[in-house]
């Protein structure tokens, strides 16, 4: 029996490139919003037990662990927010939607961590010059054994679905959650060590803590920032992408894929279409439109496609084509020729194309240029004038 379109599981709707339905579309606010729900009520439960004994027995180090978990409720608070407001749907200020928000409240995430791990260390550097005694309990070791059991299960949890449906904040929650793991952790050694030994490790584990913190804190906060200065896009998306256009009748190439992230399952692109030059314009016209809605209606992505009409079936142009790419790949067989024209003169053949290089080219595009232009004027006694444009690509 056929799947209604509700049916279709997540997994099975970003087969391909960006692929969405409405069922995975919807439920995404709602799961969000479930799990930071859940983390929420996590982690208000870690800070009491934690800090009520470390009141109790003079710990500081466990006081300070309490305190993190505390901090880790208003970034779940946080996360719980964003997932309401990135739902909401364009409007004439934003038009481009409002799910770049989850970015902004990831680095606001990341600033609380860090905000968090400067009073810890400061408390701490307090603790180690002017120690103060503190009495051992196995019920303090229980709670701090069983928030790094609970913690393990809150970054599974989180991580697990911030990659189902996409989510930075959640992944920067599951991150915080693993770096909470470690450092009580540390808390718990370092109480054990002083039960047996009698030094007072107290604030240098609560330094250590706070090292801890600070670390995912940073680590969060140069993920984001990379997502909203523009990281570059998945390459396995960009593949997806070329397949797709590819799979169009009347289509002989793709290239100047680009992809703008406005958050997640938010994607702009723009793309070069090769077809036929003898084709009817109109046809080629129709191809790119096909393109374009099939990508609208069946994807995340907003796709816009360039014609570029290429001449085919022309011994020529075609042997000439080749001979320079194989020029083209004598240089860097990584460099890619595309929009290869021939303009017939009386004395002169000017060969007309551009080439992509990659981002980790140590030439500059003048000096590739150049290069390959010095190598087509020797060409059968400088019969040619080569007109090369060249740019980087992912």
């Amino acid at each position: 029996m056929k799947k209604k379109k509700n049916d279709v599981t997540e997994n099975e709707c970003r087969e391909e490139c960006g692929e969405t339905c409405a069922a995975s579309v919807s439920n995404r606010e709602k799961r969000g919003k479930v799990a930071s729900f859940i983390l929420i009520c996590c982690n208000v439960l870690l800070a009491a037990g934690k800090m009520t004994v470390g009141a109790i027995f003079g710990a500081v180090s466990v006081l300070a662990d309490g305190l993190n978990n505390l901090s880790d409720c208003g970034s779940n608070l946080i996360s719980y927010v964003s997932f309401k407001m990135a739902a909401k749907p364009a409007d004439k200020e934003h038009p481009y939607g409002h799910q770049r928000i989850e970015y902004v409240a990831s680095m606001i995430v990341a600033f609380l961590i860090l905000v968090i791990a400067f009073e810890l260390g400061r408390e701490s550097v307090g603790k180690i010059f002017s120690p103060q005694e503190m009495d051992f309990s196995y019920l303090m070791i229980g709670v701090m054994a069983a928030s790094v059991l609970v913690k393990l299960g809150m970054f599974f949890y989180a991580r697990t679905l911030a990659r189902k449906i996409d989510s930075t904040v959640l992944d920067a929650s599951s991150k915080d959650s693993l770096s909470d793991c470690v450092a009580t952790t540390a808390v718990l050694v370092s109480l054990v060590i002083g039960r047996f030994t009698g030094a007072n490790l107290d604030g240098y584990a609560g330094l250590l803590v706070a090292l801890f913190v600070a670390w995912t804190g940073i680590g969060v906060l140069r993920s984001t920032m990379s997502k909203l200065i523009g990281q570059a896009p998945d390459p396995e998306i960009l593949e997806k992408i070329r397949s797709r256009i590819l799979s169009h009748e009347g289509v002989l190439g793709v290239h100047d894929v680009s992809v703008y992230s406005y958050g997640p399952n938010k994607y702009f692109a723009s793309a070069h279409i090769e077809t036929d030059a003898s084709l009817d314009v109109n046809r080629s016209h129709e191809i790119v439109d096909e393109i374009e809605r099939e990508f609208a209606q069946e994807t995340d992505i907003s796709l816009t496609g360039h014609l570029d009409p290429i001449e085919v079936n022309n011994p020529v142009v075609d042997e000439m084509r080749a001979r320079v790419e194989e020029l083209v790949h004598s240089i860097d067989e990584r460099f890619n020729v595309h929009d290869f024209r021939m303009v017939f003169g009386q004395h002169k053949t000017n060969l007309i194309f551009e080439v992509a290089i990659p981002f980790d080219e140590k030439l500059s595009e003048t000096e590739v240029a150049s290069a390959i232009s010095q190598k087509i004027s020797e060409m059968d006694d400088g019969r040619y004038s080569p007109v090369v444009y060249v740019e980087k690509q992912i």
